[in-house]
């Protein structure tokens, strides 16, 4: 199967004020992509857009339906749509703050269902789209420390293989890239030693495989620490699994 060309193509990628979401924009842009740019921040938004001639800004909170529905109807014609939304702090569920866990499962689930279930049905309709989500290795098996985080990315990660299956043959493609640690200030906030990180135009580089190539459903990365996850989280029994990531 040839390569996606992105040339000329409408691409809608929410968080891409900052990290990985703003190296996936210049990636996008290079290989000629017409870009929507959403996040919170519309300063650091119409910043990179100033480095992206032709970038349109579409300010949105994913976590206001008010806010989703007015971006959704303005980025329904886009081709695709790449959520790469990450909350993220550190939490054990000795210290749970429940506020803390329900603002990281907002952003990284609810959000894609919200605005997704503005877009795909319309896509549905027209019979094409490409969806792409940035999931998390911590989708795969439960992580001390990761209270919130890990269960949103999981459910994230679930929601792909539901649309996947659900809408084959339909024309709207459903991929998922699962990174591990990306140098980003919010990997910033661990005490804890990260094996692989990697800079956030790295990780990039593996997104962008994905998003070019029609076939994989999904990418993990980087090899080998992803095998910890997708393939030895998957056989060992769980005993000996939490002894590994303990």
């Amino acid at each position: 199967m040839p390569p996606r060309s992105l040339e000329g193509k409408t691409y809608w990628l929410i968080g891409a004020s900052e990290g990985l979401g703003k190296e996936v924009a210049q990636e996008m842009h290079r290989l000629g992509a017409r870009l929507i740019l959403s996040a919170r921040s519309e300063d650091r938004l119409q910043a990179l857009a100033e480095e992206l001639p032709g970038a349109q800004v579409l300010p949105m909170d994913v976590t206001d339906v008010d806010s989703v529905s007015a971006a959704a109807r303005s980025a329904a014609e886009a081709d695709g749509v790449i959520y790469s939304v990450g909350l993220y702090d550190p939490m054990s569920a000795r210290d749970w703050d429940a506020g803390k866990a329900e603002a990281i499962a907002d952003a990284n689930f609810m959000g894609a269902l919200r605005v997704l279930g503005r877009l795909v049905p319309g896509w549905v309709q027209r019979g094409s789209g490409h969806v792409v989500l940035i999931g998390s290795l911590a989708a795969f098996r439960g992580l001390p420390g990761a209270i919130g985080y890990g269960s949103s990315k999981a459910a994230l990660r679930h929601l792909a293989e539901d649309m996947y299956l659900d809408l084959k043959g339909t024309g709207v493609d459903v991929q998922v890239a699962n990174p591990g640690f990306i140098r980003t200030r919010l990997t910033e906030k661990n005490d804890f030693a990260m094996p692989q990180l990697m800079e956030p135009k790295e990780a990039a580089r593996h997104v962008m495989t994905l998003i070019r190539n029609p076939e994989p459903r999904q990418i993990s990365f980087p090899r080998p620490f992803a095998w910890v996850f997708t393939v030895l989280g998957r056989w060992l029994p769980f005993r000996l699994y939490a002894k590994l990531v303990s």
